[in-house]
């Protein structure tokens, strides 16, 4: 007693029902896991990313495959198949392969095995080069797009595997630092590779074999790589229901699957609008060399130039591209990207006007904004790992961008009938504006850090 009189009891708080029955959040945990073990991860797909990077270089896409294809059929309408196999193969396995990938525990075995069948790829490649590149050279063609198509269908599986990975095990704000790491060391690198042997290779009679065997080996020294990342495992998903109508029926529930997530999410369905667009870039690149080639008489020796401006691009742009993308957001580096990306055929067309003898001295100019391609796409699919509600819904989202990049490319034997019939300034005038197109409608783009929360949760009883 203190002479205030007894205390009066502590009211007893009623216990919060919420708050007892809130459950364990698995995506907080494998969050908190991934972030204990983030700079060892992002060290590690920095050294995959490299090794690949450099493996890349000897098969660069805009100017070594068109120019391995015509050394056996100079054909337009043959190159023009380049950009099918290349965006059609990287986008339609990808929107079968989601849903088993999102149900695999660890994402990292994947990311091996699909690396190591690129790497065979060209391992087989460059075996059957020399014995039919002399005596068959039709088969050789029929060879080298059966092989270029198997490669990049397993690429579309291994870049949303890697995607997936990415988003998984490295927080948004940091992606574009280990965007700028693996991006930049990849670019000197692979400079430092071209110049070196590149170069000396593409003058040998036996260059392409050799070509084709240092792509192997570095695709093989990155398929260990991911065995070293500390991976944190996904929580079991609920077994499938079952669906009717076998293969067919699967496809049916797919394609449901993808039409809820664009009514869900409208930003996704202009992000895919987008990447229809940019997918001209790709289009049109396999004709550059050609034109410099057959309009302009230029030696062999340029593809290193061009190839070495490219990767130096590349590697310049990421030095801006990642910083901005972390501190602001992606949708402006997008944005920039798509536009400048527009000016490539416009440069094209505006050599061609010029005497021979000039526009094959400036020709590599036109290879400086084409690095940004590798930057755009990336861009691009980490735009849709941040669109994504939830861990979950990663694998769908980056599909339904890799399915509108491949959309288009069934133009592309068209267009390189358009090539060789009206000649190439039309077609790079009208693809010049598709391109821009594009860099309108990203302007309407929300930026997934700031937008509330618009997207509902993902719809019951849908599977990823």
């Amino acid at each position: 007693m203190d002479g205030r009189g007894p205390r009066a009891p502590r009211p007893v708080r009623p216990p919060d029902r919420n708050r007892m029955a809130e459950p364990h959040n698995p995506r907080s945990a494998i969050a908190a896991a991934a972030a204990a073990c983030e700079s060892r991860n992002s060290f590690w797909l920095v050294v995959y990313q490299v090794l690949v990077r450099i493996g890349w270089a000897f098969k660069t896409e805009t100017v070594i495959m068109p120019a391995v294809l015509d050394a056996v059929v100079d054909s337009g309408t043959l190159r023009g198949l380049l950009p099918v196999l290349n965006r059609g193969g990287q986008s339609v396995p990808p929107l079968f392969m989601a849903a088993p990938l999102t149900r695999l525990s660890r994402k990292w075995p994947a990311a091996s095995i699909t690396t190591a069948v690129l790497a065979a790829c060209f391992g087989i490649l460059a075996v059957a080069w020399g014995p039919l590149a002399a005596s068959r050279p039709e088969r050789l063609a029929v060879l080298f797009l059966v092989l270029y198509g198997a490669f990049s269908a397993v690429n579309g599986v291994n870049q949303l595997v890697l995607s997936t990975l990415q988003g998984k095990l490295i927080a948004p704000g940091h992606r574009g630092r280990s965007l700028v790491a693996s991006v930049t060391i990849g670019s000197v690198l692979a400079v430092v590779a071209s110049l070196w042997l590149l170069g000396p290779w593409l003058v040998r009679p036996d260059g392409f074999p050799l070509i084709f065997a240092a792509t192997a080996t570095c695709f093989a020294a990155a398929a260990v790589v991911p065995a070293f990342l500390t991976e944190p495992p996904d929580d079991p998903s609920p077994p499938e229901p079952a669906v009717s109508g076998g293969w067919i029926g699967r496809v049916a529930a797919g394609c449901t699957g993808w039409r809820r997530t664009l009514d869900r999410d409208p930003a996704v369905g202009r992000l895919a609008a987008v990447a229809a667009c940019f997918a001209t870039v790709i289009i049109l690149f396999p004709h550059y060399q050609a034109f410099a080639r057959e309009s302009l008489a230029t030696p062999a020796t340029s593809l290193v130039t061009w190839v070495v401006v490219q990767n130096l691009a590349t590697g310049l742009v990421s030095l801006v591209a990642g910083p901005v993308a972390d501190r602001r957001g992606t949708r402006i580096v997008l944005v920039g990207l798509v536009a400048v990306s527009a000016l490539t055929p416009l440069i094209v067309t505006g050599l061609s006007l010029a005497p021979a003898a000039v526009a094959a001295r400036w020709f590599w100019i036109v290879y400086a904004p084409l690095g940004l391609n590798p930057i755009a796409l990336k861009i691009l699919t980490g735009y849709a790992l941040e669109l994504a509600p939830g861990p979950a819904e990663h694998p769908r989202y980056v599909s339904i961008v890799g399915a509108a990049l491949g959309a288009p490319f069934v133009l592309s034997p068209a267009v390189g009938f358009a090539v060789d019939a009206i000649g190439g300034r039309i077609v790079f005038l009208v693809g010049s504006a598709v391109i821009a197109a594009g860099a309108i409608l990203a302007l309407g783009l929300p930026e997934p850090r700031h937008r509330e929360a618009v997207v509902s949760s993902p719809v019951p009883g849908l599977k990823s």
